[in-house]
């Protein structure tokens, strides 16, 4: 404690100041010591630690793309030939080619119905692939996994489903840029980043 008036510093059990001879109900409380404040505390955090991991290129990205495209593909083809067959899409095919009438034909266009369902499922398969995998312990599909790259966010965490479906949904921006340069500017950008995922704000990391 202290004294208020002469500012001497007091015991508690001093009923008056020694110097002054003050109250002690004029006394004022003393004030605590802060303890040094860790420079650390506040210090910038950087938003990636790059120790072992750097920004994937193009190529190892199309490499990826490719081993995807593979596994996909022969999974899609594997559950299309039953179905083709055991919907008539065939057969509507084979009458359209022949460039027969199946204006009348109510088999057919059943036939051309499951093939464009189908194509439905086929899409939805490819999103929950990609947006699954990308979002999963992996951030990879099978393909980046197998090259050692990972899909994260612009602070190289892992991403949420959400970010993960919106990246796989730009891709369609990406498609629709000729000459694929949606794609092609991963090998030109400050952090190898194709449109999608600037639309989406992701990196894709490879280990070093």
């Amino acid at each position: 404690m202290y004294c208020s008036k002469c500012g001497s510093e007091l015991s508690s059990a001093t009923a008056l100041c020694p110097t002054c001879g003050q109250a002690v109900s004029a006394l004022a409380p003393a004030i605590p010591s802060l303890s040094p404040v860790d420079p650390n505390l506040y210090a910038p955090v950087v938003a990636v630690s790059y120790g072992g991991v750097a920004y994937a290129g193009f190529w190892l990205r199309f490499v990826a793309y490719i081993i995807d495209g593979f596994v996909s593909g022969l999974a899609f083809l594997i559950l299309l030939i039953p179905l083709f067959i055991l919907t008539g899409a065939g057969a509507a095919l084979s009458k359209i080619g022949s460039g027969e009438d199946i204006r009348d034909d109510v088999a057919a266009f059943l036939g051309l119905g499951f093939l464009f369902g189908f194509l439905g499922i086929v899409f939805l398969v490819s999103w929950l692939y990609y947006a699954l995998s990308e979002s999963s312990s992996w951030q990879a599909t099978l393909g980046k996994k197998m090259l050692n790259l990972k899909v994260t966010d612009m602070s190289g965490q892992p991403i949420s489903f959400g970010r993960a479906s919106g990246r796989f949904f730009a891709r369609i921006i990406s498609h629709m840029i000729p000459l694929a340069i949606g794609y092609i500017l991963a090998g030109f950008t400050e952090k190898k980043q194709a449109v999608h995922d600037m639309i989406a704000s992701c990196l894709v990391l490879r280990k070093v």
